[in-house]
């Protein structure tokens, strides 16, 4: 066993470390590291060809309760293995809003947004980055920030302004909006799948510190900025030749239906805990839907899936689940319990954290999908104390990863769409705004957590 553990080990470390160098594309990493643990770890080390039929995890597709489950009976937190139901529901939300950028929705709301503030540089900022969290929430991040960086500075050369600003506060806030629902943040989906907690779970807990979160942020970025805002607003600017935001609608017919469709996700998001569709159920129903309604359109929405997202979940679930086979969480979750001392507050603290900084340099979502089983093994059979970690590992990846450029996909997406219009926002520039930022909502949630769930 030992062999098996250092292996795992130096396996998952390689893993990280290819990741962190992103010289070769992260699914590719992934995938390799996992047959690698399939191969090596199970087989050739461990002789355990059943450890590998129990990580592919292929007979749960199989299984009624992975569909739906009775809500009237508990249910019980799975760990280890491929987790299918955070990859399909993942890839369902990629169909469905696939379908509504092809509408031309995100344009129009953006658009529409800045009518209502009559293009005033001020409104529109905070305006912005309150939209950015409240879309976060429901949709991918990345989505998200992809067509608010591009309408931003499509504004900014209108009305005259410098979008970098806007830009930063409008990728702090997906990425805090994500934080507050179980479908807005990739960790979340992990965390929530593992544990089966429900889309209102997140939002009666993780929602009310992103909420606090967010209007301590709002103000935070505006006395950060107030003095360009300022001076942006002065500039007096035409609006009668400004885009009309109905000019955005590629298709009426197909914008009404991708507007239904979304509120019927959030619809099935927030009953699921009652009708007992699991997240998997809801994901695979949504992106039917979708592609039956697309007609000639079935063709584009499936090219624009992000199948390397995927592939690169899958092949992540098997290397961590080499460290849960041969023990490693176990000892890691041993670990913190004893620096711990068993006490919940230090506990929470320690992961929050831990959690954060670790998601300020590496991407977040290896990092939760580690972090799961250990929260599990500390916890043991107490569900409020399970209920309490998990909240704790939510905020810490979900906000850690806000710090730096590359702790978030969004983060990413967001400063290289500024940059490739000319707008380029370093480590000195991101950090300088993002970074006090982020420690701001790290203290809340801490406190929150510890008046909240541990006293």
């Amino acid at each position: 066993m030992l062999a098996a553990q250092i292996a795992a080990i130096l396996i998952f470390v390689v893993m990280f470390v290819l990741i962190v160098m992103d010289k070769i594309e992260r699914h590719y990493v992934t995938l390799g590291c996992g047959l690698l643990t399939l191969v090596l770890v199970f087989g050739l080390l461990m002789h355990d060809f059943g450890a590998i039929w129990n990580t592919l995890a292929l007979e749960n597709l199989t299984h009624l309760g992975f569909w739906w489950a009775d809500p009237t009976v508990a249910h019980e937190a799975s760990h280890g293995g491929i987790d299918w139901a955070t990859i399909i529901f993942l890839a369902g939300m990629m169909v469905m809003v696939e379908g509504m950028a092809k509408s031309g929705f995100f344009r129009w709301i953006c658009m529409l947004l800045a009518k209502w503030v009559k293009y005033k540089v001020i409104p529109l900022f905070i305006a912005f980055m309150v939209m950015s969290a409240i879309l976060a929430m429901f949709i991918d991040s990345i989505t998200v920030i992809l067509f608010l960086a591009a309408i931003t500075i499509e504004l900014a050369k209108l009305l005259k302004f410098n979008p970098i600003p806007m830009i930063l506060s409008e990728i702090f806030c997906a990425n805090l909006g994500g934080s507050a629902t179980m479908c807005g943040d990739p960790p979340n989906i992990i965390i929530g799948s593992a544990f089966g907690f429900s889309f209102m779970d997140f939002l009666l807990n993780t929602g009310v510190i992103a909420g606090i979160g967010l209007v301590l942020i709002v103000v935070y970025f505006y006395l950060v900025n107030r003095k360009t805002l300022k001076e942006a607003s002065k500039v007096e600017i035409d609006t009668s030749n400004m885009p009309s935001p109905a000019s955005a609608i590629v298709n009426m017919k197909d914008f009404v239906i991708s507007i239904i469709i979304f509120l019927l996700a959030v619809v099935l998001l927030i009953t699921h805990a009652n009708t007992g569709l699991s997240v998997a159920a809801i994901g695979l129903g949504i992106a039917v839907i979708t592609l039956l309604t697309a007609g000639k359109g079935i063709g584009e929405i499936l090219s624009k899936v992000d199948y390397k997202t995927l592939l690169f979940f899958v092949g992540l679930f098997i290397v961590v689940d080499g460290l849960g086979v041969t023990g490693i969480l176990e000892i890691m979750a041993g670990f913190i319990g004893q620096i711990s001392g068993g006490n919940l507050i230090v506990m929470c603290i320690i992961i929050i954290w831990l959690s954060a900084i670790a998601s300020a340099f590496v991407d977040n979502i290896p990092f939760a999908a580690t972090m799961v089983p250990i929260v599990a093994s500390l916890a043991g059979a107490d569900a409020g104390m399970l209920q309490t970690l998990s909240w704790s590992l939510a905020m810490g990846t979900d906000i850690g990863g806000c710090a730096t450029p590359i702790g978030a996909s969004a983060n990413v997406v967001g400063t290289s769409v500024a940059a490739k219009n000319g707008y380029i926002i370093g480590w000195g520039k991101y950090c300088l705004q993002a970074a006090p930022a982020t420690v701001i909502v790290l203290l809340v949630s801490t406190a929150v957590i510890i008046l909240r769930y541990c006293l």
